[in-house]
């Protein structure tokens, strides 16, 4: 597989005010420790210090500054190392506030600041001039053109990185200059500035990066002056930002100098969001000159499964076990609540379109029934005059005495009306009618199992149609994904609202709810069906105990999970999600997590059909497999190719 993984680092070194010499050093020494960085961005004016007021304007300052930039890129010959220094440049009568992009040992280009701060504590005009306009310029130094102006992007073909730089107020404007270097093509953009601490400005500015590289769909480096700048009424922080895609992935403050933040960003993982987000355009492209620099991913640029995986490793690259549920839990419970709204306000709505009241729901004493029923809870709490009929249709022998119980009291405690339906007489009936046994024939006799689900199926539309109802679909997103659902059984209902919710955050929205529920009974409830292991028990139980569990037929969810996040969201080949899952999963080996993945594959492409006609649901999340909304896919589209890469 192709590797898009790039090490980025932002670099705060001690520096001195007017001492170029020192600063040099400093940022060589800094170099030196970052052999395995493909970009390493230094703060605004990082050669001088921004602090320099008007030893800006001296010859001699800037003399050497030129020799610094001499001395650090030869320092790049050897390295596979882009690196960013802040520096000011002359050009014709005008001073420039630049940063310099240095590579294979030259000084590719200067990139002038467009946007200058003249106002409170910054006075950038007095010395500097915008470089907004600049375009299509060069500068001789060291006895070659050196490119400069704002038209300028950097890339690397084997990577596929492509660089924009700019300054730290060209962050703060409306019109960003990054805006248009990433509908010009940069997929990473580096921001060198020098911004003093005031109370609530970090916050700000991490927000800001944030945003940026969200809207603009990019990795976002920022590396700001630390506290050796600070000087007179200015206190520098060494605010240290990367971020990718609108999630800061790293961060850093007041720190130790020198300092030196780090982060893998993945480049395939923007360039899938810029084409999934169609209206991401193109625009700007032949407006900009392209350079060739080294900005290689780390380790080699093709990669298999287990050598994917030893970079993720080596890098301590976080990938998380369960992606669709928050690790802190806070924001897990958050997340629940969240959805739980979205679920029952998309219901209500059906509701009030239809003018239909009763809602039908058949309760198993299971999660994705568990849920669906919460749902219609909170639904009522919106309308109050819905009323909820509940339907528990056991089948003697394969229905469990927990899931039976639970059924029972979950209804009682949440349901207008309660009825139970046993289903064994009429599932025999049915079965000898099709001339098959009315016992179970064993493993495989899926005619027996999905009679039990259709006749359900069956009996909540006809309720439907004598209580004046609609009937709640309770099957997850997870079930959808692998097809596990019997078609035209619990696959139909009138409204599902679960579609969306995959298997491992259904249970964490029901435990969440159990925790902040008045009803003693009612979460002790929850909390045993939490416990209790998923299971459609479509065959007979053991001794009353649950026989047919699912995890055992289709793997076990988290692995499911894991695999449809990483295919829908960000588009994975099954290599790279089975490298990424076998980072998250150290306890696995790979040949455990290829068959998961071969399994995931296989259903995932054979079951479609059964997606291609699903009833309407709520979308609550990224991830979702509507075929009227985000996942558009033909019925009978093979996996070969998808296989092949396992």
């Amino acid at each position: 597989m192709k590797n898009n993984l790039v090490k980025v680092a932002a670099a705060v070194p001690e520096i001195r005010v007017g001492d170029v010499y020192h600063n040099t050093g400093q940022m060589l020494s800094v170099l030196e420790g970052t052999g395995d960085c493909a970009l390493v961005v230094f703060p605004e004016l990082s050669l001088t210090g921004y602090t320099a007021a008007d030893l800006f304007l001296s010859e001699l300052l800037l003399e050497e500054c030129q020799d610094a930039l001499i001395k650090i890129a030869r320092a790049t010959e050897d390295k596979k190392t882009t690196v960013i220094a802040g520096t000011p440049v002359r050009y014709g009568n005008c001073l420039y506030n630049c940063g310099a992009v240095l590579s294979q040992g030259e000084i590719k280009a200067l990139i002038p600041k467009s946007y200058l701060p003249n106002y409170s504590e910054f006075y950038e005009c007095r010395w500097f001039e915008s470089g907004k306009n600049l375009r299509g310029r060069s500068i001789r130094i060291d006895d070659r053109e050196v490119p400069f102006g704002v038209d300028i992007l950097f890339e690397d073909s084997s990577s596929g990185a492509v660089l924009g730089v700019e300054l730290c107020e060209d962050l703060w404007v409306p019109d960003k200059p990054s805006t248009h270097a990433v509908m010009g093509g940069a997929n990473i953009i580096a921001n060198l500035s020098a911004s003093d601490e005031l109370i609530g400005k970090q916050e700000y500015r991490s927000q800001l990066v944030g945003q940026q590289s969200g809207s603009c769909v990019c990795a976002y480096i920022y590396a700001s002056s630390g506290t050796y700048e600070s000087s007179t009424d200015m206190v520098f922080s060494g605010h240290a930002i990367i971020a990718q895609n609108g999630r800061v992935l790293s961060e850093s403050i007041f720190p130790v100098y020198p300092h030196v933040q780090t982060a893998l960003i993945d480049i395939g993982i923007i360039m899938h969001d810029r084409r999934r987000q169609n209206t991401f355009e193109n625009a700007d492209g032949l407006n900009y000159r392209r350079i060739e620099v080294s900005m290689p991913a780390v380790g080699a640029c093709e990669a298999g499964i287990e050598e994917m995986t030893a970079i993720l490793n080596m890098q301590e690259y976080s990938v998380a076990k369960n992606p669709f549920v928050p690790s802190d839990d806070n924001t897990r419970d958050e997340r629940c609540k969240k959805i739980l709204r979205i679920q029952a306000n998309g219901l209500a709505t059906r509701v009030r379109a239809t003018g239909i009241k009763n809602l039908i729901i058949g309760i198993s004493g299971g999660l994705d029934s568990t849920l669906a029923l919460l749902v219609c809870a909170e639904a009522k709490k919106l309308i109050n005059d819905i009323r909820i009929i509940g339907y528990t249709m056991p089948n003697e022998g394969n229905t469990s005495g927990l899931t039976f119980d639970n059924a029972m009291k979950l209804m009682k405690l949440l349901c207008d009306e309660v009825h139970e339906i046993p289903i064994r007489e009429g599932v025999e009936h049915h079965l000898l009618q099709l001339g098959h046994e009315k016992e179970y024939r064993g493993e495989g006799d899926v005619t027996y199992e999905n009679a039990q689900a259709r006749m359900r199926t069956y009996l909540l539309m006809d309720a439907a149609n004598m209580k004046n109802g609609l009937v709640v679909g309770t099957g997850d997103l997870s079930e959808l994904a692998l097809g596990w659902c019997t078609y035209n059984g619990d696959h139909m209902s009138m409204y599902a609202v679960n579609a969306s919710v995959p298997k491992t955050l259904v249970k964490f929205i029901c435990r969440s709810y159990a925790y902040i529920c008045v009803s003693k009974e009612l979460k002790e409830t929850l909390l045993s069906i939490c416990d209790t292991p998923i299971s459609p028990e479509l065959t007979p139980s053991i001794g009353g105990q649950i026989a047919q569990k699912t995890e055992e037929k289709i793997g076990k969810y988290d692995l499911n999970d894991f695999f449809l996040y990483y295919t829908l969201r960000y588009g994975f080949e099954p290599a790279r999600s089975a490298a990424y899952a076998l980072r998250a999963y150290p306890e696995l080996s790979a040949a455990e997590v290829r068959e998961a993945a071969k399994n995931f594959f296989k259903r995932f492409f054979t079951q479609q059909f059964k997606r291609s006609c699903l009833p309407d649901g709520p979308k609550v999340g990224s991830v979702t497999l509507s075929p009227r909304g985000d996942w558009r896919m033909p019925s009978d589209a093979s996996a070969a190719l998808w296989l092949k890469g396992l």
